[in-house]
């Protein structure tokens, strides 16, 4: 019975250490996902204030196949799959393939933007946000 006591209270420990961890990392991206809102708020302050014209937006599919979005933005990155509305909106342009697509367009929801783009990713696809979005503003208008 003892045996079965220390177990029980091994789980119940693991459990709670599982939880405060599962919390902190909640909070940890909370707060990243706060710090990077505000470059991309301050990215759409400074675009509009350089003068730079917002283009019509399109996803992309893996075979290379752009489908149009009814979106509007700058794109922040030269594969053109990476995007900011006017209204600081982040988008992720990347779409599955479809015939329909190619007809009607697609819908494309807005993304949590992260403070290193592409994390996770192959090496040397992963970019500071800031850096991304320094590089679309120093471009001006010849973007890409």
């Amino acid at each position: 019975m003892m045996v079965e006591d220390g177990r029980a209270a091994w789980r119940e420990e693991h459990r709670r250490a599982v939880e405060v961890r599962a919390e902190a990392d909640r909070a940890r991206r909370a707060a990243e996902t706060g710090q990077a809102r505000e470059l991309v708020t301050a990215f759409v302050r400074e675009a509009e204030r350089r003068g730079l014209p917002v283009v019509a937006l399109t996803a992309v599919a893996p075979t290379g196949a752009r489908y149009r979005t009814g979106l509007t933005g700058w794109y922040v990155d030269v594969n053109l799959t990476r995007a900011v509305s006017p209204a600081g909106e982040f988008y992720l342009l990347t779409v599955p393939t479809s015939w329909r697509a190619r007809l009607t367009g697609v819908t494309v929801e807005p993304r949590e933007p992260r403070l290193v783009v592409g994390e996770g990713g192959r090496d040397g696809e992963s970019m500071p946000l800031r850096q991304l979005l320094d590089r679309r503003l120093d471009a001006g208008t010849r973007w890409p």
